[in-house]
């Protein structure tokens, strides 16, 4: 989450007003994350969090993205639900920019997530992926092994000025995953974006779900690598092998995986890593001037890939056949 545009008083105001929420008591802005413009609204008879839309986000995926949340709480997944305005309508116009409102979640993140954090993760992440099977919309993951390349090639040869020798890396690695991508595993609706900071926690128990922002069609491994480079290395990135075990025994109690999975988990590892660095590398070199928000290192998962590089079964990561 974050604050690039702007939103006076009286534009919000009127916002509002086309919802049947009540009457707007206060808002203010979310400065952390690097997609959207976020602001916590609180009226007289609720708390909501209302999103603008940047240029990042395709308008034309906001269905989908809208829809579903409407899908996973209907299933009784604890997420956003999207708020309809007076006219029916889940999306509307702020600022100049598309704009929803959506419920508000109860909850805390985690900074440091404990190993029983990352086994309530993983059974979470799993009950998403199978109370999406039957949604009935559908989107390509814009940022999968085929998106990576045009990414780097957006950073203009910039990524050496970050750290020397980091252009040669990413054209080696891009020209290892290109190759050995796996293709046929079992898949559906992923969340694609689930860091400590879009899963919310009351004490130690789960209360939710956010950001579904970069949901998508993709493979379901593919998620939980993910999960596995944002929740199980400590601050000094060394891997915890203790926390992914508990992830992924949390993940299978709820949905196995099967052999094609386990085999190619180090390679989604390896890719999950890489998506990060790019995405992060691309939003050092060109976050906007003046944005509420402290763009990401990249660095981060440059130390993460080199890890993945090592590892050559998922026994690394705690899972057993």
């Amino acid at each position: 989450m974050a604050v690039y545009t702007e939103v006076t008083d009286e534009e919000l105001q009127d916002f509002i007003g086309t919802y049947d929420v009540g009457r707007l008591l206060s808002f203010k802005g979310i400065a952390e994350g690097v997609e959207n413009s976020n602001f916590l609204v609180h009226t007289d008879q609720a708390s909501f969090i209302l999103t603008l839309y940047e240029k990042r986000v395709n308008p034309d995926d906001l269905p989908y993205f809208l829809n579903l949340l409407q899908h996973l709480a209907g299933k009784g997944l604890s997420c956003p639900t999207p708020v309809a305005s007076k006219e029916g309508k889940l999306l509307g116009t702020l600022a100049g920019r598309p704009a929803a409102l959506v419920t508000f979640l109860e909850g805390m993140w985690v900074k440091r997530p404990r190993v029983n954090h990352c086994a309530e993760l993983g059974k979470a992440m799993a009950e998403l992926h199978l109370d999406g099977q039957d949604y009935e919309g559908f989107r390509t993951n814009a940022l999968n092994v085929k998106g990576w390349r045009p990414l780097f090639e957006q950073c203009d040869g910039r990524s050496d000025s970050v750290h020397q020798g980091l252009g040669d890396e990413i054209l080696q690695e891009l020209a290892h995953l290109e190759t050995a991508w796996p293709a046929d595993l079992p898949g559906g609706v992923i969340h694609a974006d689930l860091f400590p900071d879009n899963v919310f926690f009351l004490g130690d128990e789960l209360s939710g779900l956010i950001d579904f922002y970069f949901a998508c069609n993709d493979a379901f491994a593919y998620d939980i690598a993910i999960c596995l480079n944002a929740w199980c290395f400590e601050q000094d990135l060394s891997f915890n092998v203790t926390k992914a075990r508990a992830l992924l025994k949390g993940y299978a109690a709820v949905r196995p995986l099967n052999d094609s999975e386990y085999e190619a988990l180090p390679t989604l590892c390896r890719g999950a890593a890489l998506r990060f660095l790019l995405t992060r590398l691309y939003d050092w070199l060109s976050v906007p001037e003046g944005a509420l928000v402290t763009p990401k290192d990249p660095m981060e998962y440059v130390k993460k890939l080199r890890f993945h590089q090592s590892v050559e079964t998922a026994e690394a990561y705690g899972l057993e056949r």
